[in-house]
């Protein structure tokens, strides 16, 4: 699992830094309190370094992340946004509280973005897409890239659970015009909330560092509380806590992401044996973070049955297959913007991806190597299969 497993001294000693240097929590001011100290711009500036971006803005949460990258994209009422319809929930709920409507299309064996039902989905309203990158394992971006720039529409990309991936080695966030991540309490890296963009272009960081703060423009001409505006915004500011914890913890990013590699190749190794699983693809130069490692069944059953031998064993799975409903459109009609798309059947509009889904399996990596052994998992999962 994420980066809550390797909490310790360091993150408590980048918390102490602030309380013995002013105890200033907001990110902002305050200059002739905090000894020069600033968590959030610091967390800022050290992670748009490492992935190559041109900036990066901390924020509340991934949600957030969307919402701003969303009105820096300036996302009009009635313009469209293609996602995946595999992926959290949130990535639609940012477009309809960005006032667009959410598309959502089939996955591929990636249980990403299908790049042809991407094509197939752009249309005269089509505004931006948002490739998501699912449990860490990338989507197929060079196809996704293509069309996005042959089409002129600006590719977003969803990266809460690809913090630390990266494809032909180049980081997953910075493929398109501008990335987010998640720092969520059960993410790669953590913040216990909090997230982060990365921008490709420094025009769309301004915009959205000043919608992310009320609409300041941070004129250092003018003190704060006289500072000028373009636009109205909201609040999504970084505290400064969370960015101490996060500098703590992106010290720590390969590490986890290397643990989490390590263990989902045990644990396939062990699995790989047995017949009918067939392992999730990745498209060629991938470096997935392994949040979790994802294996298709012979069907839906079989599934199920892992699971449950799985949660006998004192293990478990991950979103596949109990989540599914938070994580998945077609048991999205709580979301009539979204219905509205298909004329209120959401429940069987994505039939191949309701068909992989139901076959699949999550299994939560470990950073560390806690949880059930390989071996262990192996036994699990092989009564199930005997019994299916």
């Amino acid at each position: 699992m994420p980066g809550f497993e390797v909490i310790g001294s360091e993150e408590f000693e980048q918390v102490a830094d602030v309380f013995r240097n002013g105890g200033v929590l907001f990110r902002q001011g305050f200059d002739s309190l905090r000894n020069g100290v600033f968590k959030v711009a610091e967390l800022e500036r050290v992670f748009a370094e490492s992935m190559g971006a041109v900036d990066a803005l901390a924020v509340t949460s991934g949600t957030a992340a969307l919402r701003v990258a969303l009105a820096a994209l300036n996302i009009e009422p009635g313009d469209e946004v293609v996602i995946p319809a595999f992926t959290f929930v949130a990535t639609a709920e940012a477009v309809i509280e960005s006032g667009g409507v959410p598309v959502c299309v089939e996955i591929d064996d990636t249980l990403n973005m299908d790049p042809m039902a991407l094509a197939s989905a752009i249309g005269p309203r089509t505004a931006a897409v948002i490739a998501v990158h699912m449990l860490g394992t990338p989507a197929r971006l060079h196809e996704i890239v293509h069309i996005c720039g042959a089409a002129g529409i600006p590719l977003l990309e969803d990266a809460a659970w690809g913090c630390g991936g990266s494809l032909d080695g180049r980081m997953l966030g910075t493929w398109g015009r501008m990335g987010t991540f998640s720092f969520d309490f059960a993410k790669t890296m953590t913040t216990g909330e909090g997230g982060m963009i990365v921008f490709a272009d420094g025009r769309d960081a301004e915009v959205a560092r000043a919608w992310h703060d009320h609409g300041h423009d941070s004129n250092a001409a003018v003190p704060r509380w006289e500072d000028t505006r373009s636009s109205s915004g909201f609040n999504y500011r970084m505290m400064e806590l969370q960015g101490a914890v996060g500098l703590a913890q992106f010290a720590k990013l390969d590490d986890i992401v290397q643990g989490q590699r390590t263990s989902h190749e045990a644990t396939w190794q062990a699995l790989s044996g047995l017949e009918g699983l067939t392992l999730r693809s990745e498209p060629a130069g991938s470096h997935a973070t392994c949040d979790a490692l994802v294996f298709e069944t012979p069907d839906a059953q079989t599934a199920r049955k892992c699971r449950d031998s799985l949660l006998a064993a004192g293990g478990g799975t991950k979103i596949l297959p109990e989540a599914v409903t938070w994580h998945f459109a077609a048991h999205w009609d709580h979301m009539p913007t979204l219905a509205a798309q298909h004329r209120g059947g959401l429940r069987h509009a994505f039939p191949a991806s309701e068909a992989r889904l139901a076959r699949c399996v999550a299994l939560p990596m470990s950073a560390v190597g806690s949880g059930l052994s390989p071996d262990a998992i192996r036994v699990a999962v092989e009564g199930a299969m005997r019994i299916s």
